[in-house]
């Protein structure tokens, strides 16, 4: 064979390991994709709570609404799975979840350390800090550093000095949590001391701060909404500063799944980064909490 031919040939021969290794990228993430198809059930049982609205709740002909009830039904037909959604008091609900009672929850569920030691989580899907809800006639309506956001993962003192502030305008008052919520997990925690109740749901909470049985609710921020829009103007309203991160968990709400079930895990990631990037998520977060609190990828 001739240098030239030679030369020739093999540089038809790196052509073609570069066509090969090109084409080789474009298929593997076709591949990974099918691979998730196969391995996925085409039938899943997904977990709510049924009574955080305007996340998820029931309505009076007992049907479940609300926006993680549209998010579910979207994200299943990216997934292209047929879904069944049940309601899971809170307590209950990660039990639920490893006995095998459904195969997912999507419940305004944050990730915290202790959660992710029994759980895997998917990425998020929303963004949500904690935060005050009182009465507009309580004294608590203006607490201080009213409007300001705090991380107590990376500002750790400016957060202690926020608390340590909030502390001493609530002594002698009674706050309210949800059980087993990150928001009864911080109040514990920062506000130790203090005359803190649990009840079984958001809306029992909002019960009592109308009735004036509490005097302060600490929740999820977007839960809010729903609660003072069916009061009288003024009846509820925000009131001192929102916190996020440390206890919290990220300030994210994420599908759980048990994790072991890599394949739903990988199914929901991808299905969640489709209706971010088209905006689906977006136009759902604005019709149900007047803002837009997807993820922007």
């Amino acid at each position: 064979m001739r240098v030239e031919e030679a030369r020739n040939y093999k540089q038809g021969d790196q052509n073609m390991l570069i066509r090969q290794t090109l084409l080789a990228f474009a298929i593997t993430p076709l591949l990974a994709g099918m691979a998730i198809a196969e391995n996925l059930a085409d039938h899943i049982t997904i977990a709510t709570e049924g009574a955080y609205p305007p996340w998820n709740f029931t309505a009076a002909d007992g049907t479940l609404i609300g926006y993680e009830i549209e998010l579910t039904q979207v994200l299943c037909e990216r997934m292209k799975v047929k879904c069944d959604l049940v309601a899971q008091e809170w307590n209950g609900i990660i039990p639920g979840l490893n006995v095998g009672k459904y195969d997912a929850i999507i419940a305004s569920m944050g990730v915290t350390e202790e959660r992710k030691k029994v759980v895997a989580f998917s990425k998020p899907y929303a963004k949500a800090p904690n935060g005050f809800l009182t009465a507009g006639d309580n004294i608590l309506r203006d607490l201080p550093d009213g409007g300001d956001s705090f991380d107590l993962a990376t500002s750790p003192k400016e957060s202690e000095a926020a608390i340590e502030a909030l502390k001493a305008e609530l002594a002698g008052k009674i706050i309210g949590v949800q059980t087993g919520s990150t928001a009864a997990t911080f109040a514990g925690q920062y506000f130790k001391g203090l005359d803190i109740r649990e009840y079984p749901s958001f809306e029992q909470l909002g019960l009592e701060l109308t009735s004036g049985r509490i005097d302060l609710a600490v929740a999820n921020v977007t839960a809010f909404k729903a609660v003072i829009d069916a009061n009288p103007e003024g009846a509820l309203i925000f009131t001192g500063p929102t916190f996020a991160g440390g206890v919290l968990g990220l300030g994210t709400t994420n599908v759980a799944v048990r994790p072991g079930d890599g394949a739903l895990r990988a199914a929901f990631d991808e299905a969640i980064t489709t209706i971010n990037k088209d905006g689906t998520n977006k136009t759902l977060t604005e019709k149900w909490f007047g803002v837009d609190i997807s993820i922007q990828e």
